[in-house]
Parts: C-alpha cells; sequence; structure tokens
C-alpha cells in the first residue's frame, strides 16, 4: 500500500513541477494545487499508515497508540494551502486584469504606461 501512495505522491508531484513550469497562470495555479496535494499525502504517508487505537495516553501501551504529529501537520498545510491558493487566484485574477491576458510572458513588464 505504501507503494501506491508513492507513486501517486511521485506522479503529483511530477504533473505539479510540470504545470508550474508552464506559460499560463491557470496552469500555475494548478501546479501549486497540485503539489500542496503531495506534500499532504506525503506527510500522511509519513504517519505509519496501521490501524492504532486514540492518541491520548492512559494504560494503552506507546506502539498501540497513533501518532497524533502528522495529524497536525496535514491540517495545518491544508490550512496554508487555501490562503496561499486563494492569494494566487486573487493575484492571477488581478495581474490578467492588468495585462488583458494569462501569458506569464506578457506580465514581464514593470512600466505602468505599458499596462494601462
Amino acid at each position: 500500500m505504501t507503494i501506491l501512495y508513492a507513486v501517486t505522491i511521485g506522479v503529483l508531484f511530477a504533473c505539479g513541477t510540470y504545470l508550474v513550469l508552464r506559460r499560463s497562470l491557470v496552469r500555475l495555479i494548478i501546479g501549486l494545487s497540485l503539489l500542496t496535494y503531495a506534500a499532504n499525502l506525503m506527510i500522511f504517508t509519513s504517519g505509519n499508515l496501521q490501524q492504532r487505537g486514540t492518541p491520548i495516553a492512559g494504560e494503552t501501551q506507546p506502539e498501540a497508540m497513533a501518532d497524533p504529529l502528522p495529524q497536525a501537520l496535514i491540517l495545518t498545510a491544508i490550512v496554508i494551502s487555501f490562503g496561499v491558493t486563494a492569494f494566487t487566484l486573487a493575484l492571477g485574477y488581478r495581474a490578467s486584469q492588468a495585462v488583458g491576458g494569462d501569458d506569464l510572458d506578457a506580465m514581464q513588464t514593470t512600466d505602468q504606461e505599458e499596462l494601462t
């Protein structure tokens, strides 16, 4: 099962990297989303995918308790990726309005007179 997760993570990272390197703003945003999904899945896979008990210390053995750290890291990563995605969507919308398209080659100028 871990091999399947490793292959999925590799495919997500490869597709995300490919899309980030394209010259379209929409593909850039989708590529960033794929990279965050791959990172979340990698953190999830590192949490030892076995059926375990609750992560609350009590009379159970430490080997039988679940590790709460990957769960907390994934939750934090989801919130951060939502914020980054919202920011890039707003930035991309504003940039496409200023330039008149989503081509990143057209966005390389810094003169305000050329953009208006």
